[in-house]
């Protein structure tokens, strides 16, 4: 029981325990008295309702997170507890120094402006200052810079306030703003950060409208401290929220900045990623019907989508970057053709002292001289070949056959004379990064992209996410596991991958696939990009369902639309067909 109820029931007690025969033999002070006793009981019900009735409120507000629902069950409420027909409440900007209108109801015209609803507050802010000066002569925000309560029983009759506001308003829509109460909501510092503003009291009784009471006043100055309150936490949820995703936004610029594909990369993830659970959501057929994500559960994939490649901030940039298979902080490629124009120096000095040697003889035999012309054209001709090959090699969309790895090597075994001494056409470092079969990346660069996986994990580890996101840093650290087990870090299987987990590795594999702005490839086309991920459906790399969904639902092509070249898009994908054409 608590303990208003512990005090209603020790009122009825006490007076239920007064024997009114024995208080007086005089009918008439009997009957007073009984009168006064009944009087004080509905007054002590009615203050013990008031009380449990603002502790309700009071909980009603700690409880409400959403700052719009909380505005308008601030003022529905304080309008509830005097009986006003009308509230307006306003936030104190202290930047512009002005009070903006947050919320406007008013039961006589019917109106709900601002808050949970679609309309809109159109009004003017009220400037707490006019040209240097404190603005007393608005009621709002005179209680706003003086923190006074101001209750006034008739505006029209009100002196040392400017009430043509409102009576433009009552001419307007033919209403009749009479008593107001205005009561600043302070924070915990005794600082000024909205105001309330009730308008028009009315009787319960006749429904006449009445000043607010003194009683109404203190009652109502209670609920705005504990409004106040409740907003200060709010706003300061709101903004620790706002400062942690500047955070995240922050790490990606600092990402875009070290490289400006992995940037624009992460950007598009939270896109599609945001997308395809979306998409999930208004599903109501197939596998993926009674999967449903709320809010909280999307707030952690977008989390997670943000966050997803933070571990590359370890990650050495000529690594991320590496556009072919010789570059490492610079393309080596160059020092190999420098050294090949070396060499064809070499042969020529080499062709000309022998050429020198012949006409050095009296008799020049002419067959000699061509015949010597003849091998040294060939033998740079061969060079030059062996040089293109190699430069074939290191283009990043060049896939390396065993017979191409194997005439690699005959031209890295040849030697030419340099500076006195045999040098190789290449070194084994350079044969082994030209050998690369797929893509740029050798078996250790390899290890480093990967081990950002780990890295993202390791980061987000340390940060102290509340519960409700809790899970990002595993959904984020999980992108690149495979269903079967083949993915990394942690070689997860399909039971121990999460959902989250799935979309994300479906939007960073496509989007890596046709992504328009990498220096190393160029752009997929959309077929392509959607064949290949069929491939990874059927090799079990990916989530079946959530690739049917991705294909059949169109949005693969709504996300290509928006985030693709044109000449990309060579198939628009409808219904359930994918993009070679087959029924799925």
């Amino acid at each position: 029981m608590s303990s208003h109820d512990q005090a209603s029931d020790l009122y009825r007690s006490i007076l239920l325990d007064v024997d009114l025969n024995h208080l007086s033999k005089d009918k008439r002070l009997n009957k007073l008295l009984k009168s006064v006793i009944t009087e004080v009981q509905h007054y002590a019900e009615n203050q013990i309702g008031q009380i449990k009735r603002l502790s309700q409120v009071g909980l009603a507000l700690s409880s409400e997170k959403d700052i719009r629902k909380l505005l308008d069950l601030i003022v529905s409420e304080a309008r509830d507890l005097s009986n006003a027909d009308a509230g307006t409440l306003y936030t104190i900007d202290k930047k512009k120094q002005e009070l903006c209108f947050e919320i406007m109801q008013n039961d006589t015209m019917k109106t709900r402006l601002g808050g949970t609803g679609s309309a809109k507050i159109t009004l003017p802010n009220v400037p707490l200052y006019i040209d240097g000066d404190p603005n007393y002569g608005n009621v709002s925000s005179f209680a706003a810079l003086t923190q006074e309560i101001v209750n006034i029983p008739d505006v029209y009759e009100a002196d040392g306030f400017d009430f043509t506001g409102p009576r433009k308003y009552d001419a307007a829509t033919g209403y009749r703003s009479k008593s107001m109460l205005v009561i600043p909501m302070k924070n915990h510092e005794n600082t000024s950060i909205g105001i309330l503003q009730l308008l028009n009291a009315q009787d319960p009784e006749t429904g006449n409208i009445i000043p607010f009471s003194n009683e109404f006043e203190e009652l109502i100055a209670s609920l705005a401290s504990q409004a106040a309150v409740a907003l200060t936490n709010t706003q300061l949820i709101e903004e620790l929220k706002a400062l942690f995703y500047a955070f995240i936004k922050s790490i990606a610029t600092a990402i875009d900045e070290k490289s400006p594909y992995t940037g624009g990369h992460i950007r598009r993830v939270v896109y599609l990623s945001m997308m395809l659970a979306e998409k999930i959501n208004e599903t109501q057929t197939g596998p993926l019907a009674s999967v449903s994500l709320n809010q909280e559960e999307l707030e952690e994939l977008r989390l997670a989508a943000w966050m997803h490649d933070v571990g590359k901030i370890t990650t050495p940039e000529h690594v991320v970057d590496k556009s072919c298979k010789l570059e490492t902080i610079f393309d080596r490629s160059k020092l190999i053709e420098t050294r090949f124009q070396l060499f064809a120096k070499s042969i020529e000095t080499d062709f000309l002292r022998r050429k020198i040697k012949i006409l050095q003889k009296k008799t020049v035999d002419s067959f000699d001289i061509k015949e010597l012309d003849r091998e040294m054209k060939e033998t740079l001709q061969i060079l030059e070949r062996d040089l293109e090959f190699i430069k074939t090699c290191n283009s990043s969309g060049q896939f390396m056959s065993d017979e191409k790895i194997s005439h690699l090597r005959e031209i890295a075994s040849k030697t030419c004379k340099l500076f006195g001494r045999q040098e190789s056409y290449l070194n084994e470092e350079e044969v082994e990064n030209l050998s690369i079969r797929k893509g740029t990346l050798d078996a250790k660069e390899r290890k480093i992209v990967e081990n950002h996986a780990t890295m993202t994990l390791k980061i987000l580890k340390q940060l102290p996410f509340p519960r409700q996101l809790s899970h990002v840093p595993d959904y984020a650290g999980a992108h690149h596991e495979k269903l079967d087990g083949s993915g990394y870090p942690s070689g997860l299987v399909d039971k121990e991958l999460p959902l989250q987990s799935r979309i994300l590795a479906i939007a960073d594999i496509f989007e890596a696939l046709t992504a328009r702005d990498r220096p190393y490839k160029n752009p997929m086309n959309l077929s392509q990009a959607i064949t290949i991920m069929k491939f990874m459906k059927e090799d079990r790399h990916i989530d079946p369902d959530l690739y049917d969904l991705f294909v059949q639902s169109g949005l693969c092509y709504e996300y290509a639309r928006q985030e693709m070249n044109p000449e990309q898009i060579d198939v628009e994908l409808t219904g359930a067909t994918d993009a070679t054409g087959e029924d799925e």
